[in-house]
């Protein structure tokens, strides 16, 4: 099969892209997912997405991890934002279909805003967090006490509690009053990336929650860029509500390669 495909990345989380409007990529394997994703023999990526029609919304998001699982991504729905809009089925404001629900967004030239799902509910693990952004995330706060943060991810993610299911693992660096530096090491990918979306905007709203301010934005460092969240805060009743995520989506290159 040869696979037509364009290469995006926010904030340095990469993903491969594909046209899928005709359902020329239905059938795409695990396998082959994994072999696209592979950064020595195939295109490379953190993860691929189909895009693809659908009758109720501008389109549909398929997010897959580098290793074939399926997920949400916040930065891979950010840049298929921007390549819906490259491929001409929208234009500034877009309501699209993923794995966890309904989002909304909105483009202007090379910044994408996302409205992440509401988060009911969080878990305090000791001086820890878990909670649910689209993915599960732990968040650590205080990166200096984590000197490497892949054997620390990895003794989190295959701890007894998150084996079967996975979890992401972020660690957070206090930087000033509205501003954090993240670093994550995802799930799937079984290696820190350069940004992940829902990592950051999990670390944002705890943050939030925790700050001796009222923020209602929180400015996000990672080792790819800077990334905005916005958020009403949490409360009893509701948990985190009215959640976007906002930062640059670029296209890289695009080809065709053979699987």
């Amino acid at each position: 099969m040869k696979v037509e495909f364009v290469k995006y990345q926010g904030t340095g989380n990469d993903f491969i892209l594909l046209d899928n409007h005709n359902g020329a990529y239905d059938d795409l394997s695990m396998r082959e997912i994994e072999f696209l994703c592979n950064r020595k023999i195939g295109i490379g990526a953190d993860g691929l997405i189909k895009l693809s029609k659908n009758e109720e919304f501008d389109f549909e998001v398929e997010y897959f991890n580098a290793d074939g699982t399926q997920s949400f991504c916040g930065n891979g729905a950010r840049c298929s934002v921007a390549f819906a809009k490259a491929l001409g089925w929208i234009d500034k404001d877009t309501r699209f279909l993923a794995i966890d629900g309904v989002h909304s967004a909105s483009i202007s030239e090379d910044i994408v805003r996302l409205e992440m799902l509401n988060v009911p509910i969080f878990e305090k693990k000791g001086n820890d967090f878990f909670l649910d952004t689209g993915s599960p995330h732990f968040v650590h706060f205080d990166q200096e006490d984590v000197l490497d943060i892949v054997s620390y991810g990895k003794e989190i993610r295959y701890s007894e509690e998150y084996r079967d299911n996975g979890v992401n693992v972020n660690v957070v660096n206090l930087m000033n009053e509205d501003t954090i530096q993240v670093r994550t090491y995802e799930r799937g990918v079984e290696d820190e990336t350069l940004s992940c979306g829902t990592g950051v905007t999990a670390c944002a709203l705890i943050f939030m929650m925790n700050s001796d301010r009222v923020l209602s934005r929180v400015n996000v460092q990672t080792k790819g860029g800077t990334l905005f969240v916005e958020s009403d805060g949490f409360s009893e009743k509701k948990g985190f509500t009215n959640i976007w995520l906002s930062g640059p989506a670029n296209k890289v290159f695009n080809g065709r390669i053979d699987v």
